[in-house]
């Protein structure tokens, strides 16, 4: 059989695969896993493949395309049920007409059911609540290798919290269940701190009773800070206008610049002038502009175009403990500084940062040992990334970071082990229970998880 090409959205991960299966329903997942001689291991489910670590990636076996199993199941007593195929951001506009929302508006809405709900995400926790999507998930359905099919709910917290961080591992996820919530007015508002004053004002920021995302500039020396919080207090109808216009400027305006500046100012010194220039722009519009006591936290979900074009962008991840975070968030910009020196190379974007409250929901989560903090490089992959990140990955190590496993490029096993520790090893061996011949690990999970 020859090879299939397939590509993750960004277009920088590639599968050679042997089958490729669209799946329009359960029943065809459990023909694939039964079938290893038409369909051969590894397989490996995929959404809208927008993960940035090779999670995905298989080299002789079978990519299993979920997109096809998109429905919207149950909507009713403060949940919502859809296929794994369904995209997050098409389920949360379906929760709006019901005037309902789910607790984690991610940005990436993009993210199909399947991997919210057995996958890391990422976003700053609102006040009392927890930041990663998977969380808020109470049942799932999944086919194991063997054909059978698998619910877990919440009535099982043990598999539960193991299955939440499965990465398609155990089983391949067909259906899940999330708690939501009634919509409630979000208010929103930006400030740009020097590093200094960042470190020095963060307990009160943490005080403050609002959830914080960082824009982070080591070249600048500077940090603007997004706070959030609900207002069930607020009147009148909510600005519609705040999110779409920081969206364009993230998720378009701004890659698009960068990607433009490093394909057509060879000169570096110019080049990044330009580029901190659309960053001082940038800064100016998130204080000045995206500021509303009223918006819909739905509206903060990018939807992003099913192949990544000109304005695509990749990134990575390290989560730090909160209490360590102001002496790595200085270490880091020495980094950067340093490594720009030596190696002629910088991140062309930004690095972005969230606050993430402790969280044991998933047996792997970055938070499990207390509230964090990230620091996540965001770049258009100028030439010299991949190289970063070998750079970064063994900083953040040295740091004590923790890496998220389809969203941390480069991480060694030894670099996830240190981070992960005796909670990695029980994982592997739980997982052995549920698919004991290996159907579903490719050789990235192979390694980090020592089979």
């Amino acid at each position: 059989m020859s090879d299939i090409i397939v590509t993750n959205w960004f277009g920088d991960l590639v599968s050679h695969a042997q089958a490729v299966v669209e799946a329009a329903s359960a029943d065809d997942v459990v023909k694939v896993l039964k079938n290893p001689a038409q369909y051969p291991s590894p397989v490996r489910a995929v959404g809208s493949n927008h993960s940035t670590a090779p999670c995905a990636v298989v080299d002789g076996g079978t990519i299993l395309k979920m997109s096809g199993m998109n429905k919207i199941l149950d909507i009713s007593n403060g949940t919502v049920t859809a296929e794994a195929g369904a995209l997050y951001i098409d389920v949360a506009k379906e929760l709006e007409k019901q005037n309902l929302q789910f607790y984690v508006n991610t940005e990436i809405g993009s993210l199909s059911v399947g991997s919210a709900a057995c996958a890391g995400t990422k976003d700053s926790s609102m006040p009392g609540e927890y930041g990663q999507v998977g969380s808020y998930v109470t049942r799932i359905k999944m086919a194991l290798p063997s054909g059978d099919f698998l619910e877990v709910t919440d009535d099982q917290p043990d598999l539960m919290q193991k299955v939440r961080s499965s990465y398609g591992t155990f089983g391949i996820v067909c259906e899940a269940t999330f708690r939501v919530r009634p919509i409630q007015p979000m208010a929103v508002r930006h400030k740009t701190f020097k590093l200094d004053d960042f470190i020095q004002q963060l307990p009160a920021l943490k005080a403050g009773g609002e959830s914080l995302m960082f824009y982070v500039f080591p070249f600048d020396n500077l940090i603007t800070v997004e706070f959030r919080k609900y207002d069930p207090t607020a009147t009148g109808d909510p600005n519609r206008a705040v999110w779409p216009l920081r969206n364009y400027m993230w998720a378009s305006a701004g890659p698009l610049v960068c990607a433009n500046a490093g394909k057509d100012i060879p000169d570096k010194t110019v080049r990044y002038k330009v580029i901190d220039g659309f960053n001082a722009l940038w800064r100016w519009k998130l204080e000045n502009l995206i500021q509303s006591g009223n918006t819909v936290a739905t509206d903060q979900i990018i939807r992003y175009p099913p192949v990544g074009g000109a304005s695509r962008y990749t990134f990575s991840l390290w989560a730090f403990p909160e209490a360590t975070y102001p002496a790595v968030l200085r270490a880091c910009f020495q980094f950067c500084q340093q490594y720009y020196k030596q190696n002629g190379y910088r991140v062309d974007m930004l690095f972005v940062g969230y606050r993430v409250a402790k969280d044991q929901n998933s047996l792997l989560s970055y938070s499990w040992d207390g509230d964090v903090m990230t620091i996540d490089p965001v770049s258009t992959a100028n030439p010299g990334w991949d190289q970063f990140l070998v750079a970064y990955n063994q900083f953040s190590s040295d740091q004590g970071g923790i890496p998220l496993f389809n969203q941390t490029y480069g991480i060694t096993p030894a670099q996830a082990q240190k981070a992960l520790g005796d909670r990695l090893t029980a994982f592997a061996a739980a997982r052995k229970t549920y698919d004991p011949q290996g159907r579903l690990l490719n050789d990235y999970f192979r390694a980090l998880l020592g089979n």
